[in-house]
């Protein structure tokens, strides 16, 4: 019995060496023949982290479009509904006859979809169309003008009752609640505007008159700088235009003789990041309706204001469709902020006042 013990234990111990003598000989054999364990392959995880460069607001410096350039009726009667002046880019201010006043604003790659109330084209006005190469947008116009259309070589838009512009006949003055007259209530808008077009040239061939900067511009450390916070540029004694800065917003509100200057379809006030403000001679061309002729051919000073300050500077227009160039004292010429301008073309001779 105890032989045969012995006999199993001897075979046990004979079979377990055999097993791991056959293990070893396939590890060694791996080794020398090189090969390693596959391993898994490792996955890497790569985050991108895209920036996108800060862009105006207010205009796309690279776009080629032309701009709109819409001729608004300011009589008392017809500024209360006035619609759409927010989403120009600059609007211009004039003196026309009566001692009233006319706007030119520009639009640019623009929806708007109310501008109004359109009025008749005054002969100056298309200076700074030009300037702009702007498609002109009016409905009538002062003898002048017409005679300026065919020898400036305007390309301008009839806006009307139909296919360029609609009357909103049942319209009402907000501040009175009487019915406007029929020349008051033409407005059109920039999908109306496109279907006059045609084969107009709708490329931009001018620079944009303006130069922007993204970054907030601290007037208040430039020579001759000044506190702007309440601004009055008179017209005559029937218009008085005024802004009172927001430093919250960091932009100026619109008054007009006083009022708050809102617009008919938001109600909301207009408001404004940038103001230039000069003044030229006008004169009476001499006709029985008291029509002015300006003088803007030349050079002379004005201010630039924003943030709450004001600046001097000069202007110089060397022709009728030549750009209008603003400069610092320095010589150098001007950035606005990244925000709408109000261009307040004053007559000589009227009071300005800036605290």
């Amino acid at each position: 019995m105890k032989n045969k013990k012995t006999l199993l234990i001897i075979l046990i111990v004979l079979i377990a060496a055999l097993i791991g003598g056959s293990l070893y000989f396939f590890v060694l054999k791996d080794k020398l023949s090189g090969d390693v364990p596959e391993e898994k392959p490792t996955t890497t995880t790569t985050t991108t982290t895209t920036t996108t460069a800060p862009r105006l607001k207010i205009v796309d410096p690279e776009t080629k479009s032309r701009p709109i350039a819409v001729m608004i009726n300011n009589a008392d009667v017809a500024r209360p509904v006035q619609s759409g002046l927010q989403d120009a880019y600059i609007i211009y201010e004039i003196i026309v006859e009566g001692g009233l006043t006319r706007y030119m604003a520009l639009f640019l790659d623009q929806t708007t979809e109310r501008i109004g109330s359109v009025r008749s084209s005054r002969h100056y006005f298309l200076d700074y169309a030009l300037e702009n190469d702007a498609i002109y947008v009016h409905h009538g116009q002062s003898p002048q003008a017409l005679s300026d259309f065919r020898t400036l070589g305007i390309d301008r838009i009839v806006a009307d009752n139909s296919k360029t512009g609609w009357r909103d006949k049942g319209l009402t003055s907000p501040t009175t609640g009487k019915k406007l007259a029929v020349e008051h209530t033409l407005f059109t808008s920039i999908e109306k505007i496109k279907k006059g077009i045609g084969s107009k040239r709708t490329e931009r061939k001018n620079d944009l008159l303006l130069n922007y900067s993204i970054d907030e511009i601290d007037l208040g450390k430039m020579e001759g700088a000044k506190e702007a916070n309440n601004i009055v540029i008179k017209y005559s004694g029937y218009e008085k235009t005024s802004y009172e800065y927001d430093s919250e917003n960091k932009v100026y509100k619109r008054f007009v003789n006083g009022k708050e200057h809102k617009d008919y379809v938001t109600s909301k006030q207009y408001t404004f990041k940038n103001i230039i403000t000069y003044k030229i001679k006008n004169t009476s061309l001499g006709d029985n309706k008291g029509r002015q002729d300006i003088s803007n051919i030349g050079s002379g000073e004005g201010y630039y204001i924003s943030n709450g300050y004001a600046v001097p500077i000069t202007w110089e227009k060397k022709s009728r469709s030549s750009q209008t160039i603003y400069k610092y004292r320095s010589g150098e010429e001007i950035v606005v902020n990244d925000g709408n301008t109000f261009i307040q073309i004053q007559p000589s001779g009227q009071s300005l006042t800036i605290e």
